[in-house]
C-alpha cells in the first residue's frame, strides 16, 4: 500500500492522505492569512472524510471542479457539517484566493455524496472501508482501509474520554498500519468533571455579581457541549453564530450523540439569537451567559459582544478551547488586549481559559496505541510529530513521522 501525505504531516491543518494513488482520506484547509491547502494536484477515484472540521473537509468541494466527480463517503453528520462549512467559506471568502471552490462545486457535493454508519463496510476506489466511532465530535470516524493486502487504520481526530455530547472511542480494529493524530501528545488534560465544576462555579459567580459572561466556542462540537453544561447547571444562556445551525442539525442525528434527550434539553434551555438590529447590544447588557462563535475571536458574533462587555471588570470572557498563536483570542490571553474588527481594544473584563478539548491527550493517545504495539505507526496531525514518534520508538514501537509530500510504501 502506498500512502502519500499531501497535508497534515508535522502540522495541524489541511489533512490530506492519498492511498494507492486513488483513495483520498480527508482534504482540509489550514486557516490563517493566507489559508493553506493540500500540496500538489490530485484526482482521486473516491474521497473518504473522517469528520466535519475545516482542517479535514474544508477543501473537498474543490475536488469537483471541471469534469471530476469522485464519490465522497462520510457519515451523515459529517456530510451536513462539511456542507455548512463550505457555504460559510463561500459567504466569507467566495470569489477570492482564500476560497478554492465555487457555489457550483458545493452543489455537486450533494450529488456525489454517499453516507455510511459505523461498522458498515463499503467499497471506495477498489478498497474496503469501514468507519468506527472516534469520539471526537458527532459523526467523527476512525477510517479502516483494506486494499486486500494491507489494513490501514487512519485515526482521524479522536478522544478516549467521554464528553457530554459524544462518548469516547472504544474501537480498536485490527490493522497492519496505524496513522495516528498527535495533537496533544505532550499535554495532560485536567479531569473533565473538575474543569466543568471550575467553569460553572466561575460563570455563576460572575452572574451573581451582576456581570455578563461571553463564552467563545467553536460552532461544531464545542458550542453544543457548552450549552449542555449550561443546561445541566441551570445557567441562563443565549447561543449565537453558526453553532445555532449546527445544534439544530445534530438533533436530526440522534444516533451520533451520546444523549439525544440531554441535547434536546440544552437546545430548549438556550435562547437563540436572530441577530436583529440592536439585539446583541441589548443581550450583552443582560446578566447572562452568551455562547457564541468564533472560538478564537477571529470573527463571528463575538466581535459584537466583546466590545460591549470589555470595559467592566465584573464581566468575563471564558475561552473554551485552544487559542492558536496569532489569533485575537491568544493575544487577549497574553496581553489583555486584542484586535477586534481592525481596532485594538484593551479589555478590563476578566479573561479565563478552560481546556474542554475534544482530542485525546498524552495518556489517551498512549492508551489507544497500546493496542497496536506490534503495528507500524505513522504519526501526523500535530506540532511535534517527530518528537512523539521518537518517544514511541524509544518505548519499542515501530513509529515514524512522515513529511509533507512524502510517499511511503507500507
Amino acid at each position: 500500500m502506498d500512502v502519500q501525505f499531501l497535508g497534515g504531516a508535522g502540522e495541524v491543518g489541511r489533512s490530506a492522505i492519498l492511498v494507492n494513488d486513488s483513495l483520498l482520506l480527508d482534504y482540509g484547509m489550514q486557516t490563517g492569512t493566507p489559508p493553506q491547502f493540500p500540496v500538489g494536484s490530485v484526482e482521486p477515484e473516491a474521497v473518504v472524510a473522517s469528520h466535519g472540521h475545516l482542517d479535514h473537509v474544508g477543501s473537498i468541494p474543490s475536488l469537483l471542479s471541471g469534469d471530476r466527480r469522485p464519490p465522497i463517503h462520510w457519515t451523515p453528520p459529517t456530510r451536513e457539517l462539511a456542507l455548512t462549512l463550505a457555504r460559510d467559506t463561500l459567504k466569507l471568502h467566495g470569489g477570492t484566493y482564500d476560497c478554492p471552490f465555487t457555489a457550483v462545486d458545493v452543489r455537486r457535493v450533494t450529488q456525489v455524496s454517499e453516507t455510511h454508519g459505523y461498522r458498515e463496510p463499503f467499497e471506495a476506489a477498489g478498497h474496503e472501508v469501514t468507519f468506527f466511532n472516534a469520539g471526537h465530535i458527532p459523526g467523527s470516524a476512525h477510517v479502516l482501509v483494506d486494499d486486500g493486502e494491507t489494513r490501514l487504520l487512519y485515526t482521524g481526530d479522536f478522544h478516549t474520554d467521554n464528553q457530554r455530547l459524544v462518548a469516547g472511542t472504544t474501537a480498536r480494529p485490527d490493522a497492519d498500519v496505524v496513522l495516528t493524530e498527535s495533537t496533544y501528545s505532550d499535554v495532560s488534560h485536567e479531569d473533565r468533571a473538575t474543569i466543568e465544576e471550575r467553569f460553572t462555579e466561575s460563570v455563576k459567580t460572575t452572574l451573581w455579581e451582576g456581570g455578563t459572561v461571553v463564552i467563545p466556542a467553536f460552532a461544531i462540537g464545542r458550542t453544543q457541549e457548552m450549552l449542555m453544561i449550561c443546561e445541566a447547571h441551570d445557567i441562563p444562556c443565549y447561543v449565537d453564530g453558526m453553532g445555532k445551525e449546527v445544534t439544530k442539525m445534530l438533533r436530526r442525528h440522534p444516533d451520533f450523540v451520546r444523549d439525544p434527550d440531554a441535547l434536546q434539553r440544552a437546545k430548549s434551555h438556550a435562547r437563540f439569537v436572530d441577530g436583529r438590529d440592536g439585539q446583541r447590544k441589548r443581550i450583552a447588557a443582560q446578566n447572562t451567559a452568551i455562547v457564541t462563535t468564533s472560538g478564537m475571536l477571529s470573527g463571528g458574533p463575538a466581535m459584537s459582544y466583546i466590545p460591549e462587555i470589555r470595559d467592566r471588570p465584573v464581566n468575563k470572557i471564558a475561552l473554551t478551547g485552544y487559542q492558536v498563536e496569532g489569533t485575537p483570542g491568544r493575544e487577549l490571553l497574553e496581553t489583555g488586549s486584542a484586535e477586534i474588527d481592525g481596532q485594538r481594544m484593551p479589555v478590563a473584563a476578566r479573561v479565563e481559559s478552560y481546556d474542554f478539548s475534544a482530542h485525546a491527550d498524552r495518556d489517551g493517545l498512549r492508551s489507544f496505541l497500546d493496542a497496536y504495539r506490534e503495528t507500524q505507526l505513522l504519526v501526523n496531525h500535530g506540532d511535534r510529530c517527530e518528537q512523539f514518534a521518537a518517544e514511541l520508538a524509544e518505548d519499542g514501537y515501530d513509529a515514524t513521522a512522515p513529511a509533507i509530500g512524502e510517499t511511503l510504501t507500507v
